[in-house]
């Protein structure tokens, strides 16, 4: 399909500007004629784009360099208090709800139990809590809601903001992106939660150092994400990097995918909770109890020597390591970031998961690679923060709010 020469003249515009703003967001304060050399744009141009941007309200003029000779410089730097935005996690049991500044600094968040969803229905009651959430948190005279965000397990198609798949809560094919767009009149950005937080890693955390890495989440489930070359590895449905249904053992448990022996039904936290429960109850020594067993007090009682504890989580890497070895075989990543509860016994499993990959990735991959715990443990917002600052800093959010301030 061809584009139009208008299409690619607005689009070059689109571009230009977001490259300016970003400038402007990474230097903190910066002049014109500072912005004209790192952009490599004409001072004209600079000029234009900058009073577009001042315009919208997203960028202001500062206190006044100090003078090398001639007339002084003015800076500018980002208006950061005036736009907000909303970061969901729509987890398997838990609805967490965050306001951000432009900036993606967190102000405020709720978390809800989805099992009060009336009828087990979660969108109906994403929209409400939503809705009730900004109502009590932003404040119009002052704040702009310029976005949402909502990362969720499952297969989810981001360029169409849809769930295409969501066992847990039984969602099949579901518009969410369009459904948030025409409730809040807001641009939407859907994307799986992994997935979304390893561009997180990549923006803020653990893998901001390089440009291709891998993060595996084990928590509920066990999914991956992949940054490759400094972007989200995808294909044409967004839907890769299903780690969690790599099969470890053909004569395995079953899988909610159909399948059994997936590494989900060895490695998650559920899984692991079965296989220290089953242990348990046949007799094994152990200093853990059924009551109130959680993956929190499994690494805590490995961390102390506890046999059975040690046992299970020593299992559990070695297969987790045999699953990130595949992964290394195919992207070799320079980082491998580990995400969930069992890294509070990270001195027991890191040292397993690395023997476990260097035994069967390719040796020549091996050397330079880092395995670590990712930096976003316990933050399940910054996925959505990384979809919102993609958008704005790539320039479509960022074009969005232009129009919608020039209009207002």
């Amino acid at each position: 399909m061809k584009h139009s020469p208008v299409a690619n003249i607005e689009f070059i515009k689109q571009v230009n500007t977001a490259s300016v703003y970003r400038l402007i967001d990474e230097q903190k304060q910066i002049s014109r004629v500072d912005l004209a050399k790192l952009s490599e744009l004409a001072p004209a141009s600079i000029t234009k784009m900058t009073r577009q941007l001042m315009a919208a309200g997203l960028i202001k003029e500062v206190a006044q360099q100090a003078s090398t000779g001639g007339r002084p410089a003015i800076s500018l730097t980002c208006e950061i208090e005036p736009f907000v935005f909303i970061s969901c996690k729509l987890g398997r049991n838990n609805l967490t709800i965050a306001l951000h500044d432009i900036a993606g600094t967190k102000l405020i968040d709720n978390r809800a139990a989805l099992s009060t969803a009336p009828d087990n229905d979660v969108i109906p009651f994403l929209l409400a809590q939503i809705a009730d959430f900004i109502s009590a948190n932003i404040t119009p005279d002052t704040q702009t809601l310029i976005a949402i965000a909502v990362t969720s397990p499952g297969l989810i198609d981001r360029e169409s903001g849809t769930i295409v798949y969501l066992p847990k809560h039984n969602l099949k094919d579901i518009p969410l992106g369009k459904l948030l767009t025409k409730a809040f009149n807001v641009p939407a950005y859907i994307a799986n939660h992994t997935q979304a937080l390893s561009l997180a890693e990549l923006y803020f955390g653990a893998a901001q150092d390089c440009q291709d890495s891998v993060l595996l989440s084990v928590h509920d489930g066990v999914g991956s994400g992949i940054i490759n070359n400094g972007k989200i590895f995808t294909n044409y449905n967004n839907q890769v990097g299903e780690i969690g249904h790599i099969r470890i053992d053909p004569l395995g448990l079953p899988c909610h995918c159909g399948s059994h022996g997936c590494l989900e039904t060895i490695a998650s936290n559920e899984a692991i909770l079965k296989q220290v429960k089953g242990l348990i109850k046949q007799g094994h020594e152990t200093s853990l109890t059924l009551e109130g067993l959680t993956i929190e007090a499994i690494c805590n009682a490995a961390n102390s020597g506890d046999e059975l504890a040690v046992q299970v989580l020593q299992r559990v890497s070695k297969l987790l390591g045999q699953s990130i070895a595949i992964i290394v075989n195919l992207f070799n990543p320079q980082k491998v970031l580990i995400k969930g509860e069992i890294v509070a016994a990270k001195n027991l499993i890191f040292p397993m998961i690395e023997h476990s990959v260097q035994q069967h990735a390719l040796g020549s991959f091996v050397p330079n690679l880092i395995i670590s715990e990712a930096e976003f443990q316990n933050e399940p917002s910054m996925a959505g923060v990384a979809l919102v600052r993609k958008a704005l800093l790539e320039g479509s959010l960022l074009s969005y709010i232009i129009n919608e301030q020039t209009l207002s």
